[in-house]
């Protein structure tokens, strides 16, 4: 008797659980990292490039950095749990919107974790005027593509 009523506690807990990560209401804080306002200019495009749009995005460091107006799609970047592709928008040389073209969604904690940490990255972006921005804390391989992706866009908006 004592078997049967632990299985059945041990059953019940394991689907109570299920049925709580399964509705999104997990506890994933999403916040930005708070840190410096120069170490993170100075670090994000380094780990983020690779090296290789190094030159480009050293470029778009600088707030007084203008870009050809018109709306340019960054490249695909791989956030592990699926890939994001973001558009800039550039009117009057600076860039005044970001748009998720493509971004982790196929399951609900991914569509949560990204409907909280995309709203941030969007306004970080928008106040740099570049890729520089802080990686959310919960949603570190979502920031680091989208970093990626909006490097790439605005390297091709640079020149």
């Amino acid at each position: 008797m004592k078997k049967l009523l632990l299985s059945g506690f041990v059953i019940l807990t394991f689907v109570l659980y299920s049925f709580h990560s399964r509705h999104g209401d997990s506890p994933v804080v999403v916040k930005p990292v708070q840190s410096t306002t120069s170490a993170p200019a100075a670090q994000a495009p380094a780990s983020s490039s690779g090296g290789s749009n190094g030159g480009g995005t050293g470029s778009s460091n600088s707030t007084a950095t203008t870009y050809k107006d018109g709306k340019y799609t960054g490249s695909t970047a791989d956030a592990y749990y699926g890939y994001i592709q973001v558009l800039a928008v550039i009117s009057g040389g600076k860039l005044t919107d970001v748009q998720f073209l493509q971004y982790p969604n196929d399951n609900p904690n991914s569509s949560y974790i990204n409907s909280q940490a995309m709203p941030y990255l969007k306004q970080e972006a928008l106040q740099a005027q570049n890729a520089n921005v802080n990686v959310i804390s919960g949603a570190t391989l979502t920031s680091q593509a989208f970093v990626e992706s909006l490097s790439s866009a605005l390297n091709h908006a640079a020149g």
